[in-house]
């Protein structure tokens, strides 16, 4: 390992949540992770937030909500 903490391992993290990290700077993390349960547990946090996100994208307004928020739209744009 060349010298992966806390420090690194986090401010890192987005990164190698992305799978956007070198091969060698990924492989640092996942070593310091195996050992770190602070670590180990903000990694957990950000792939829960990451599924999160994820499926909240997926999700679309039920058609009533989206033909009402359509018919204020227009109604607010027509009076200017």
């Amino acid at each position: 390992m060349s010298g992966c903490d806390c420090s690194k391992a986090k401010a890192e993290l987005e990164e190698f949540l992305h799978d956007e990290l070198r091969h060698e700077d990924a492989a640092d993390i996942r070593e310091h992770m195996a050992d770190c349960v602070d670590c180990q547990s903000e990694h957990r946090v950000g792939v829960v937030l990451m599924e999160t996100v994820k499926r909240a994208c997926k999700e679309t307004a039920p058609d009533q909500l989206r033909m009402e928020i359509l018919t204020r739209i227009r109604a607010e744009q027509s009076t200017h």
